[in-house]
């Protein structure tokens, strides 16, 4: 068992800044918890990089490592639900929030955050995944039992080369949906349509700003992780019945809208949350990914990385440039 490992460190040397730096730490500075976990592999999430860069709103105490996502193997563990060599996941949780999280070689958690790695999936695949994926699997979820059809029509998804985005468009393709992808990079369209969306439509055509209560119908479901005026226009395009789920506000987290989709066309917004999603919903969510939602171009959304190269993902993921998934290997 190592007594020391590898971590990114993120501190506050003075009021307003914050500086990461990979360090190496010994098992005692590890949280509390009921199990040990040598970490084989992580995910870079919007959430990290917030942490990553002193966001009050996701953490609140530094020095602090960032990371909400994490695969590995079980070192030793207080818990009879785990024993030394079992392959689990954590993610979500207070993991990586205030929490000491997976940008670390080596965490301690308590054994309620700890789950077994789905049967069909490798370690490093599960965190291609991972909370993104979770995410995007919920949503998918929640619109088929709402009951949103393939043949009821095009379901839109905004912030369609971001780590939901991009799951939730392969997601929806393997179901068998006519998927609309929303992105601001005319480049990626090659990657949107090999993912499975079979159209593409440039943000700010997909804004509307006029005074309208109600706009034309366009969508039979909408995957949303955007937020802002994106999500108020998606929700004023759905059709009758239709459902929105919403899962993130990259763009604004108001909601600039009034009740008439609600009230006139019978439209849900559904909320997608992943930190306290109970285990009871997580794990089946998780066997559908291994199984059903194994998605057969998993690989083309994945970018890997190591400790060294994760400082420069963060900024490019705050600076709105990250497409796919970008997955931390431990070992490298």
């Amino acid at each position: 068992m190592p007594t020391t490992f590898q971590a990114m460190i993120v501190t506050q040397p003075e009021p307003g800044q914050f500086q990461r730096a990979i360090v190496i730490k010994n098992l005692d500075d590890l949280p509390p918890g009921e199990v040990l976990i040598r970490v084989r592999y992580s995910s870079l999430n919007y959430k990290d990089a917030l942490s990553a860069s002193g966001n009050r709103g996701v953490t609140r105490r530094y020095p602090h490592t960032p990371g909400i996502d994490a695969a590995g193997e079980v070192l030793k563990s207080d818990s009879s639900d785990f024993s030394p060599g079992d392959a689990v996941i954590v993610s979500c949780y207070d993991f990586g929030m205030n929490t000491s999280g997976g940008f670390s070689q080596c965490i301690r958690v308590p054994a309620r955050w700890v789950m077994p790695l789905p049967e069909g999936l490798t370690l490093r695949e599960s965190m291609i995944y991972g909370t993104a994926g979770f995410t995007a699997a919920q949503s998918v979820d929640r619109l088929q039992r709402h009951p949103i059809l393939p043949e009821q029509g095009k379901i839109l998804v905004t912030g369609a080369t971001g780590g939901v985005g991009s799951m939730a468009v392969a997601m929806l393709a393997l179901s068998g949906f006519s998927v609309t992808a929303v992105t601001g990079k005319p480049e990626q369209e090659k990657f949107l349509r090999d993912l499975g969306a079979q159209e593409i439509v440039l943000r700010e055509s997909s804004i509307d700003r006029s005074s309208r209560m109600l706009l034309k119908e366009k969508w039979a479901g909408v995957i949303d992780t955007v937020g802002g005026e994106m999500l108020a226009t998606a929700i004023k395009s759905t059709r009758y019945g239709g459902a929105v789920t919403c899962c993130g506000n990259v763009a604004s987290p108001d909601l600039p809208l009034n009740v008439y989709p609600f009230i006139l066309r019978g439209v849900s917004l559904l909320g997608i949350d992943s930190a306290e999603c109970p285990m009871a919903t997580r794990i089946p969510i998780w066997q559908k990914i291994a199984t059903i939602w194994r998605l057969p171009n998993l690989e083309r959304l994945a970018t890997e990385i190591s400790l060294k190269e994760l400082d420069l993902h963060i900024e490019s993921i705050l600076q709105g440039k990250q497409k796919g998934r970008v997955i931390l290997n431990l070992d490298a």
